[in-house]
């Protein structure tokens, strides 16, 4: 067992870490305030690979282990949490879209989609269902050689500004569950496609959020991916993916808002000494430190185990998930804490950081959702004996 990363490995979170700096730092509280999505900092991105980091390789991908996938996310979060997580929920898609689509579809997005030029959203909540996504209602009809696309979605990270959806829609009677659902590709511009207001939210700024109605869609038949049925199971391997990918946002913004409080406790001095000197505030650090390790070695075995195909990857990514958006959170709530006052105040990253990372704990599955995916597994005979 070796945790020791490869000399390829640094190489790609320095090269994200000098994306960041340089592309995402000057930038990212003005995108905050003013609600900027900005596409061309994530097509630079895609120059260097990071739109398509695990999609295969013939639909234009880098296709690196998740692992691999985690250092470039947890650089990038570490300056900004919400385009991070834009980008990758882009790689889940396109990873889906990449893998599950036919030819000729995935020959024309793929190279599209890898690249950053083109930017993909996934389209799986609803307003009604929610972390019970098998009970979604949108509905896709196969007449003749097109699906019919009817209902709508909610809460979509990109909506309205992004060119491609990979949509999980009912081609099944409304009573056949999850089994009835299937997975398609769907171009952002088709028309019966309708985008509701951009919603204000509490953070993740710097990328829109929007409901999204469909009425009497036409796609080509060829648009599903995989088979009619296989989509709420291609919906849960993206997302398995997908909770590793937020875990590490997690994890990348605890990063960031240490730095920032260490740096701030050498030079902020208070009764006649830097507040480093106070022991209070020392465990303070050194318990945040070790939060922060914890997560995300959690992170990356999970995304060992996901690489590897273990048998129990699912239940290792929602504790991971569980694990490191908590403690993420925690993390930067107790940095901000060591700011005092200035760590409230927009001139200081805390206060953003602290917003971005407070929705990781809902999305890409509740933490209640993942602690019954976890308590599932656990309650089977073998479990125990298995994750020791």
């Amino acid at each position: 067992m070796d945790f020791e990363l490869t000399e390829e490995q640094r190489a790609f979170a320095q090269t994200a870490r000098d994306f960041a700096k340089a592309e995402l730092a000057p930038h990212a509280a003005q995108w905050d305030a003013e609600g900027i999505f900005p596409k061309e900092a994530i097509a630079k991105a895609g120059e260097l690979g990071f739109c398509g980091l695990y999609a295969p390789e013939n639909a234009g991908g880098l296709a690196l282990p998740r692992l691999d996938a985690t250092l470039v996310f947890e650089e990038m979060a570490a300056i900004d949490p919400s385009t991070t997580a834009f980008i990758t929920i882009h790689n889940m898609a396109t990873w889906m879209l990449g893998t599950w689509a036919t030819p000729a579809v995935r020959d024309h997005w793929g190279p599209l989609l890898t690249t950053g030029e083109k930017l993909a959203s996934y389209c799986l909540t609803e307003p009604g269902a929610g972390s019970d996504a098998a009970s979604l209602k949108t509905r896709a009809e196969l007449v003749g050689h097109e699906y019919v696309i009817n209902g709508s979605k909610a809460f979509i990270s990109g909506a309205g500004a992004t060119d491609v959806l990979v949509l999980m829609a009912r081609t099944g009677d409304a009573a056949s569950g999850a089994g009835g659902i299937s997975a398609f590709v769907v171009p952002a511009d088709s028309a019966g496609i309708t985008y509701g207001k951009k919603e204000h939210k509490m953070g993740w700024n710097s990328q829109p959020t929007r409901t999204i109605s469909f009425d009497n869609v036409r796609i080509p038949a060829d648009h599903l991916l995989g088979r009619e049925g296989e989509g709420f199971k291609i919906a849960m391997k993206g997302l398995d993916g997908g909770r590793i990918n937020i875990a590490t946002c997690s994890v990348g913004a605890a990063q960031g808002a240490l730095n920032a409080a260490q740096q701030y406790m050498h030079d902020r001095k208070q009764f006649g000494k830097s507040i480093a000197s106070f022991q209070a505030l020392q465990f303070k650090l050194a318990d945040m430190a070790t939060e922060l390790v914890a997560a995300r070695q959690m992170v990356r075995l999970a995304a060992a185990k996901l690489d590897a195909g273990a048998r129990d990857a699912s239940t290792y990514c929602a504790m991971a998930k569980r694990f490191a958006t908590d403690a993420g959170f925690n993390v930067v709530n107790e940095a901000l804490q060591l700011h005092g006052g200035y760590g409230y105040i927009r001139e200081y990253p805390l206060e953003r950081l602290l917003r971005d990372a407070r929705v990781h704990q809902i999305l890409e599955g509740t933490n209640e959702i993942m602690r019954v995916i976890i308590a599932r597994r656990m309650l089977e005979g073998d479990a125990p004996d298995v994750i020791r």
